[in-house]
């Protein structure tokens, strides 16, 4: 076994004693010497391993033990476990040698960590459930997990291209919602904007460019919006810190596409931050409205854009005040007004916790979470991911309260519906639900609940679950009830959906062969063929575009017949030319002619030549193109990821590929024929349908048209952008909606 050099031991060392810097003054000596005791004993069992950047390994366990001591803020036990959380996975020791060295505590927090080692894919189906069995153990476990993670996400430079991708989708889907749930809002926000780059990296570099280039204008906007308000604080006796805090890349990224606006059309890319120094003896409530009066008294507020999450914290122990006012140029800008306890939870999540409660008295804000997590687990699904899509639902959703009769207060995901709430408050409630009365009025299970709502369920006895209920259920709690309600039929369902498939692939003449079975779960974004079957059987999935889905082998097989059958299988007869395997280590290259081996657009996101793509394999001979964000993509990449490959396109001139897009402006004169010239003259673009609508001087339009490229299509909504009256043009991915 090769050791490390003189130069690479001083390095480590180094490192370690930057470490210790960090520490100082937050532990006693005996805590001190576990932490010296679990390095010393990392660094040598670690002894020779580097990592891909050729760093030696030992820097890993220190970074993430930092990350875990200063942005997590936790205690020597963690950061001891930080320190050693490989050294089971990677070298020769055991944990039974951990348990003898630093303890139980220790080696079950390590024993945690090993077991969640590895990527988020099907060769680690389970991999989720033991992460949060251990999570509802010991919370520190996924600490020091999204830790790891982040130091890993810091370091991903060393990365193969298409691995970058897989974990930076993956560290989005799973590990950001984690961090947003557990209150890590400065790690989330790190994690995202380091996938951001990492899976984007030209729009996340033309954005850092235009932060950059506008921070001069925006430092000048701050001084002047926050100068009058340090004026009246200070005059009034209060002790507060203000500052700004822009909104990250990624943030940005996502509302430009998700609103179809512009840089320069974002309005809330900052956000002023007053945290206030409480005073013991007026409680902090008081203290944050007493201030949120003074700004409102300087600047005008908007009425719809004041939240309190002092009165009501997120179920993550998140606490702050939010108000949007009017700014001295005509700009709205957030404010966000807290204490200095607060503002320290908002930053570091639940650890803030053990430093402001007596945790064995403190009801925590997330014992009913991971309580809700224990009764998940109970369920014995076999399908992780089927899971997985599930719990995900409770993890990002923003929150909305709702009140019972009685006037108890109820926090669910927003987007909840009536059936949601009746499981949240009993199974036998929700199994007997039929409706609800809000307001005085009856409303149907799959009606949308909103913030503020009192809402009385109503029942039957005659009632039982129904799978339909599936379709409008928005948390994991009742999805997870109404599918037990449906365990025993489970085996019919399968039974069913795998007979009607047989039928569908006898009627259009074509065998249930495994590879053509392969093709129908990837067109559907399912994990395996069981859930296939399931999802036929219980009439989620319409099978009448089998013979699509399937492809183009008919055509082959009949020139194949007719040069057998009356040719007679002359040797001068061009032979087919058999189908290549994929080189999964290579750009899969789209062309416009592809000879050897197919491909096909996902109808999910409908990419076009020129927009950034990955591939998806079905089977070793068919690949199905997404759009690098497409949503599919971030779940394929967390449960299939061996079958994602890199793509990228050819030049393509002659073919073209419907798109969709909206337009909406004010209606004139001529708009109309405008519209039309510059699609069908200006790029010579083929228009399949055009529909619009006027209503009070308003106008909307529904554009299908045949584009050929990305470049081609940039143009054209740049173009009509520039004609009077339109003031949004977007594309819609969805060709069905």
């Amino acid at each position: 076994m090769q050791h490390f050099t003189q130069a690479e031991i001083g390095y480590i060392e180094d490192r370690y004693q930057d470490f210790l810097k960090v520490l100082k003054g937050k532990f006693d000596e005996g805590r001190l010497a576990r932490i010296e005791k679990a390095f010393r004993f990392s660094n040598a069992a670690h002894d020779g391993i580097k990592r891909k950047s050729g760093e030696p390994f030992i820097i890993h366990p220190i970074a993430v033990a930092k990350i875990v001591a200063v942005d997590l803020g936790l205690g020597a036990t963690s950061i001891v476990a930080a320190l050693l959380h490989d050294v089971v996975e990677d070298t020769e020791y055991r944990l039974s040698d951990i348990e003898n060295m630093f303890g139980e505590r220790v080696a079950r927090i390590v024993d945690g960590l090993t077991k969640l080692s590895g990527d988020f894919d099907a060769r680690h189906a389970l991999t989720l459930k033991k992460m949060l069995m251990t999570l509802s153990d010991d919370v520190r476990v996924i600490l020091i997990k999204i830790a790891d993670r982040l130091h890993n996400m810091r370091t991903l430079d060393s990365m193969l291209p298409h691995k970058k991708i897989k974990i930076a989708a993956e560290t989005l889907f799973l590990y950001v919602p984690l961090a947003h749930r557990l209150g890590l809002y400065a790690i989330k926000n790190e994690l995202e904007d380091l996938s951001f780059k990492h899976k984007h990296p030209d729009e996340y570099n033309q954005i850092l460019l235009m932060l950059h280039n506008q921070e001069e204008k925006r430092n000048y906007l701050v001084n002047e919006f926050i100068r009058p308000i340090v004026e009246k604080l200070k005059n009034e006796g209060f002790d507060c810190a203000v500052t700004h805090r822009l909104k990250t890349c990624y943030s940005i990224w996502r509302k430009m596409q998700k609103k179809s606006v512009t840089f320069n059309e974002i309005y809330d890319i900052l956000a002023i931050r007053i945290v206030v120094r409480s005073v013991p003896e007026i409680s902090e409530k008081r203290q944050c409205f007493d201030v949120l009066s003074i700004v409102t008294d300087i600047y005008k507020p908007k009425p719809d854009r004041i939240r309190d999450w002092i009165t009501t914290p997120k179920a993550n122990g998140y606490e702050s005040l939010h108000v949007t006012v009017m700014g001295p140029q005509g700009n709205w800008v957030e404010v966000q007004i807290r204490t200095d306890r607060m503002d320290d939870i908002a930053e570091h999540g639940f650890a803030a916790h053990y430093r402001y409660k007596d945790i064995r008295t403190f009801e925590n804000e997330l014992d009913p979470w991971i309580e809700q997590i224990r009764e998940l687990l109970q369920s014995n699904d076999s399908d992780a991911f089927e899971f997985l899509d599930d719990f995900k639902l409770n993890l990002y959703s923003s929150e909305i309260n709702v009140f019972t009769p009685k006037g108890d207060m109820i926090s669910l995901p927003q987007g909840s519906t009536v059936i949601d709430l009746a499981y949240e408050i009993h199974t036998d409630l929700g199994n007997k639900c039929i409706g609800a009365k809000i307001n005085l009025k009856l409303v149907p299970l799959s009606h949308v609940l909103q913030n503020g709502d009192q809402v009385e369920i109503l029942t039957s006895e005659n009632q039982v679950p129904k799978l339909d209920w599936l379709k409008f259920s928005n948390t994991a709690k009742a999805r997870g009830k109404i599918k037990d309600a449906f365990k025993i039929e489970k085996a019919k369902h399968t039974e069913k959906g795998k007979q009607l498939i047989e039928e569908a692939f006898n009627h259009i003449k074509e065998p249930a062969s495994a590879n053509n079975i392969k093709k129908l779960v990837a067109h559907h974004n399912l994990n395996n063929r069981d859930q296939l079957y399931s999802e036929v059987g219980m009439g989620f999935i319409d099978l009448k575009d089998i013979k699509e889905i399937i492809g183009k082998k008919s055509e082959n097989k009949l020139v194949k017949y007719w040069n057998i059958t009356f040719w007679g299988g002359n040797k001068n007869t061009p032979e087919i030319a058999p189908t290549k395997k994929i080189d999964q280590k290579k750009p899969f290259l789209l062309k416009e002619t592809q000879d050897d081996t197919s491909f096909s657009l996902a109808k999910c996101c409908n990419p076009i030549p020129g927009e950034p793509v990955v591939g998806y394999l079905s089977n070793e001979e068919h690949v199905i193109i997404h759009k690098v964000d497409c949503p599919e993509v971030a779940k394929l990449l967390t449960n299939q990821g061996e079958n994602i490959i890199r793509a990228e396109w050819t030049k393509f001139k002659r073919q073209s590929y419907l798109t969709r897009l909206n337009l909406e402006g004010f209606d004139r004169l001529g708009i109309v024929h405008e519209v039309t010239t510059v699609i069908s003259k200006g790029l010579n673009i083929n228009m399949r349908s055009v529909k619009f609508d006027t209503h009070d001087g308003i106008f909307k339009g529904d554009l299908f048209l045949y584009i050929h490229n990305a470049e081609d299509l940039k143009s054209l909504i740049s173009r009509l952008k520039n004609i009077k009256g339109i003031e949004n043009v977007s594309r819609v991915e969805n060709l069905n909606e």
